[in-house]
């Protein structure tokens, strides 16, 4: 399989119908961004307005991307602040961006390092991410999925219109509170490499993102201290105990020295 690249090419005619065309945008579903490990979808946690995953340290994973849309889209996607693509720090509209026909989903499994291949995402800290290594280390913890539909043409009159400005994909900061020197926070990085051809598209992309997805990945004790999973020293060590309880022993019943 080939994987898509976006290539955005805007003509006249298509800028006067985007008023019309992107009017409906509201009335889709949602695209659906997923993050796999070991081929399942790790749980996702509301909190605060956002949508947060527990980074399992040393553990490759794999992005899963739906298209909800009857139209081709493009969707740039970007882990630590950083283009899957071409690892370049730009707006939404302006990144290198992967293609999806209608419906369909994909899985983008890591860094796109030629056209033929890949270095898989791999979740580790922050001195041994990509982004370190690249001395881009602002954005850490976050992947952002920006999808773009392709304007489809109105057959109607074209009126005279002013194309919107593209809008580029917000990204909200976080700060998850005071912390001891020795903590370890989630980063990604260049795993190992693996077979990912790609190909040029050339599309014709509505100016204004359809749906703009944030995932924030943190390890599991900086989910505990930031309130969203649950701190491992409320849990009853005696029902841990029963829930490990098991039926048949071999050998004969023990008689205690009291009893003897």
């Amino acid at each position: 399989m080939n994987y898509r690249l976006a290539s955005l090419v805007i003509t006249g005619a298509a800028l006067a119908t985007a008023s019309q065309s992107s009017t409906a945008s509201t009335f889709y579903p949602v695209p659906t961004v997923e993050i796999l490990v070991g081929g399942s979808a790790q749980p996702q946690y509301p909190h605060q307005g956002r949508w947060y995953i527990e980074a399992l340290k040393g553990r490759e994973y794999a992005i899963r991307l739906r298209n909800p849309y009857g139209v081709r889209v493009a969707v740039a996607l970007s882990v630590d602040g950083l283009n899957t693509i071409d690892a370049r720090q730009t707006s939404a509209a302006d990144a290198r961006k992967w293609v999806l026909d209608p419906y369909q989903t994909i899985v983008i499994s890591g860094w796109q390092t030629s056209r033929t291949e890949a270095r898989r995402f791999e979740f580790t800290t922050e001195e041994r991410s990509y982004g370190q290594a690249l001395g881009k280390t602002a954005n850490f913890g976050v992947i952002t999925a920006v999808f773009f539909r392709e304007r489809v043409p109105v057959l109607q009159s074209l009126q005279e219109s002013t194309p919107a400005a593209p809008e580029a994909a917000g990204r909200a900061g976080s700060d998850a509170g005071a912390t001891r020197q020795t903590d370890e926070y989630a980063a990604t990085g260049m795993g190992r490499r693996t077979d990912h051809a790609v190909v040029n598209v050339w599309l014709d992309l509505e100016s204004a993102p359809a749906q703009t997805v944030n995932i924030r990945y943190e390890f599991r004790p900086q989910l505990v201290r930031l309130g969203i999973l649950p701190s491992a020293s409320t849990s009853d060590d005696r029902l841990d105990r029963r829930e490990r309880a098991r039926g048949f022993e071999p050998g004969f019943a023990p008689v205690p020295p009291s009893l003897r």
